[in-house]
């Protein structure tokens, strides 16, 4: 199309009538710019909460999610204190610990960035998308649930980090940010072409694939648990992961479930070479997959790694948001080559 625009301006002389085609392009030039603003934010604010998800992966995978033993604050106070000394009296010093206490408070600070920068996204929708209410009511849902998930994390504090609330403190996350995905799409601006087609088939068989990876999250969150409950009761690391049993086994199955699914998609949306935008997509989807088993298959056959354990939570984050995308794009596919 741009071909086709550039060779019609070469054709006209100073004299002619503006084309309305470079009218509509011209006109459309100061939405594109206004949205790419908007795009740019949400994408940041995705980005940043990606991170604080990794970020919270670490939290648990080095046993730092009671480093600060109350909330909101930390220890009594709105700064960490600096030494032992500096304990107030009613916290049992052998609770002080200066790595896990660090670890968890720029958590805590990494979550309020997150929430000031969800709420810059909610005040640019209001701005530039009041008229849009699949953005602008969607972005205001991301900022009034991430002040559920602050709340949230403090319940997971109170309870000692029990597994159930950990696990819905993790699937919070998940929703905050394919929520903020979603308006980033939806603010993709159109450039008039016709849709392309995509097969009906596609949307349900990713809805299906977004459902199979929120139970295995959900699972893998679990299957966490209950390895740090076997740690806790003295059980060697090497050997942790056995005591889970049928969870272990669930989780397992949904990730091979995952995997085909993800490879027959792929080849679904190869083969019909209707859609280049949602095949590149898939593909991603496909590596994440992929990515994903590897790690596991990392932590049950070779050792719970720390570092696998974060890199296995954020890529499973990383793969439901790709999913996530695809599905939108399946859903609207309105953009110029898509």
């Amino acid at each position: 199309m741009a071909a086709g625009l550039s060779s019609l301006r070469c054709q006209r002389t100073p004299r002619d009538p503006e084309l309305p085609g470079v009218q509509n392009r011209r006109r459309d030039n100061g939405d594109v710019s206004r949205l790419s603003s908007f795009q740019r934010l949400a994408l940041w604010t995705t980005a940043t909460t990606y991170f604080l998800i990794l970020v919270g992966g670490l939290v648990r995978a080095s046993g730092a999610g009671l480093g600060c033993p109350d909330w909101p604050r930390c220890f009594g106070g709105w700064v960490p204190p600096m030494s032992v000394a500096e304990l107030p009296p009613q916290f049992d010093p052998a609770q002080f610990n200066q790595t896990l206490m660090w670890t968890e408070y720029l958590n805590r600070l990494l979550g309020v960035a997150v929430g000031f920068l969800i709420l810059a996204t909610a005040i640019s929708a209001w701005r530039h998308h009041r008229r849009d209410p699949k953005i602008l009511w969607t972005t205001t849902g991301a900022f009034l649930l991430v002040g559920f998930q602050g709340w949230l994390g403090g319940r997971v504090v109170a309870h000692e980090l029990e597994a159930w609330i950990v696990t819905v403190h993790m699937i919070v996350a998940l929703v905050i940010v394919q929520m903020l995905l979603y308006v980033t799409v939806m603010a993709i601006p159109r450039d008039g072409q016709p849709p392309s087609s995509v097969d009906r088939g596609v949307r349900p068989w990713v809805i299906a694939l977004i459902v199979i990876t929120l139970v295995q999250i959900a699972l893998g969150t679990q299957v966490r648990g209950g390895v740090d409950a076997a740690l806790d009761a003295g059980v060697a690391r090497s050997a942790a992961l056995a005591t889970v049993g049928t969870l272990d086994v669930l989780h397992r199955d949904a990730a091979f479930v995952t995997l085909m699914g993800s490879i027959l998609l792929c080849f679904w949306l190869v083969m019909g070479a209707g859609n280049g935008l949602l095949v590149r997509w898939s593909w991603a989807v496909l590596g994440l997959a992929v990515g994903q088993v590897a790690l596991g298959a990392v932590m049950a056959y070779v050792s719970l790694l720390p570092a696998a354990q974060v890199l296995h939570l954020t890529v499973a984050s990383l793969l439901l948001g790709a999913q996530t995308v695809l599905l939108l794009l399946a859903s609207s596919a309105r953009r110029a080559g898509l």
